[in-house]
């Protein structure tokens, strides 16, 4: 006797929906465990870690703030994912927007500059991540690599480039030896929304973005492209569609957004180049992009949600003293669990005797 997955013949679409939610509240039961374990109170942590931060406007105002690179990541990557190329690296394409970036900022620094500044920061930065996400996608559709390890370990190479710039000729020479690079001015900057925190107006165009996303994949043909192209490829080559030429257009859009997430992040909240700029949103945007169901509006919500979790965890850090990488342990427990229940969605577990199995 043995247990085997059979594949469903008919999902139930409302399970579809119902997926995220279950591995939400199994992430809490869990999590609930891990702090009984750590000797503090389940409910109480929870509560820390959860319900705190909405309580406080300044922290509303954080999850934003860390909601916005998440969303623009994942709502690329959402297009990746739905045309079946596996888009690993766009940590590393984070990166490589914000160097992009950044270089124009610090180019005009100090020289009489305008408003156009900022916009065509924005514009290199989404230039830059894209430049870094085609070379997977080239790479597939020309030789068969496989898209998940070269995408994954141009990371290091983007992150090493970052390193070199800002301790070598990007350094601030003003700044007592720091690995980091002068403050942007003003020009520069992510405007703010309100006063008294740091919601920017990057969140705008995160909801944007994924209101276009939106649009895009449920009404137009190359959304339909897309889609077709993911669940049947064979189909799509019969409609004439060229998988290929899709697979260049949601890598190169899916490096875009994060390129301009990561020069978003750094002309906003950081104001200045670093050796590291990012907490890994990169790789957290993956399980936003399946917490979203691969539906950018979708991504956009399980960005807030997922953005929750890191101001959770540094309060937790703070009132409860509990190690900051239990972020990460929580986030990874919310992806084992929102792709265990997509897998009982897909198939049903069915205990099969040595007859049957042989």
């Amino acid at each position: 006797m043995r247990l085997q997955l059979e594949r469903r013949d008919n999902q139930p679409f409302w399970l579809s929906f119902a997926s995220p939610l279950v591995a939400v509240m199994l992430t809490l039961i869990a999590g609930a465990i891990l702090f009984s374990l750590m000797g503090k109170a389940p409910l109480a942590a929870l509560k820390v870690y959860f319900l705190d931060p909405l309580s406080d406007g300044w922290a509303l105002q954080e999850l934003t703030v860390k909601a916005t690179p998440l969303a623009l990541i994942a709502v690329g990557l959402s297009l990746c994912y739905l045309s079946n190329n596996w888009n690993i690296g766009a940590e590393g394409q984070l990166v490589m927007g914000a160097i992009f970036g950044s270089w124009l900022a610090l180019a005009t620094h100090g020289t009489p500059n305008g408003p156009w500044v900022l916009p065509a920061m924005l514009a290199m930065g989404a230039f830059g991540g894209m430049l870094l996400a085609l070379v997977p996608a080239v790479l597939k559709t020309r030789y068969g690599a496989n898209e998940i390890l070269t995408s994954l370990m141009l990371v290091y190479v983007a992150e090493l480039a970052l390193d070199y710039l800002v301790r070598g000729p990007w350094r601030d020479p003003k700044g007592f030896n720091f690995p980091q690079s002068v403050n942007f001015e003003p020009e520069a900057v992510m405007p703010l929304i309100v006063g008294g925190g740091r919601m920017h107006v990057g969140f705008i165009l995160a909801v944007v973005v994924a209101i276009a996303a939106t649009f895009m994949i449920g009404r137009t043909l190359k959304g339909f492209e897309i889609r077709l192209v993911g669940a049947a490829p064979r189909a799509a080559r019969f409609a004439g569609f060229d998988d290929r030429r899709t697979t260049l257009f949601v890598f190169a859009v899916s490096g875009a957004l994060a390129g301009l997430a990561g020069i978003i992040e750094v002309a906003g909240p950081i104001g200045q180049l670093q050796p590291s700029i990012s907490p890994g949103y990169g790789f957290t945007a993956i399980i936003v992009a399946f917490l979203g169901r691969l539906n950018p509006v979708g991504a956009l919500i399980a960005a807030l949600f997922l953005a929750l979790t890191f101001i959770g965890g540094e309060n937790a850090q703070i009132t409860l003293r509990v190690p900051l990488d239990l972020t990460r342990v929580f986030q990874g427990l919310l992806l084992f669990f929102v792709l265990g229940c997509d897998t009982f969605i897909l198939y049903r577990l069915r205990l099969v005797g040595r007859e049957r199995a042989a």
